[in-house]
């Protein structure tokens, strides 16, 4: 069963603020219902949701499913961010995800249905009621 505590994050907390100072991104480390370790991102120096977009409507999808555009907020997916993301936000990403990684496990087993993790990561940028702010240089 996943479980995150207090403990942990308090650890992790000093590395992915170091990352955020390094690359001009205000985020909170925060700890949502004992299993996910959570970045909220407020603003940042980098264009988040403007390279999610760029990179995602170039990715082939159905005629029927037509790309909606973040506007002001999105969840980053964990698993996919190599493929949603470029330039500083893909940087930004591939060194802080493993950060919040550090220590977790994964022995999941998604073809019997049995799911074995450490804890689950989340990554947001902005929120459904405080937008994203981009910084613009």
């Amino acid at each position: 069963m996943a479980f995150v505590s207090q403990e942990l994050k308090a650890q992790i907390a000093p590395q992915v603020k170091a990352i955020c100072q390094k690359y001009g991104v205000q985020g909170r480390l925060a700890v949502d219902r004992h299993s996910t370790l959570v970045l909220n991102i407020k603003s940042a120096d980098i264009d988040f949701i403007g390279s999610y977009n760029r990179v995602c409507a170039l990715l082939p999808r159905p005629a029927h499913l037509p790309f909606q555009p973040a506007t002001t907020s999105l969840s980053v997916n964990c698993y996919w961010y190599t493929e949603h993301f470029d330039g500083k936000a893909l940087e930004f990403l591939q060194e802080v995800i493993p950060v919040m990684n550090r220590g977790n496990h994964d022995r999941s087993d998604i073809s019997t249905d049995y799911f074995d993790v450490g804890w689950y990561v989340n990554v947001n940028i902005g929120k459904w009621d405080k937008p994203f702010i981009f910084n613009k240089a």
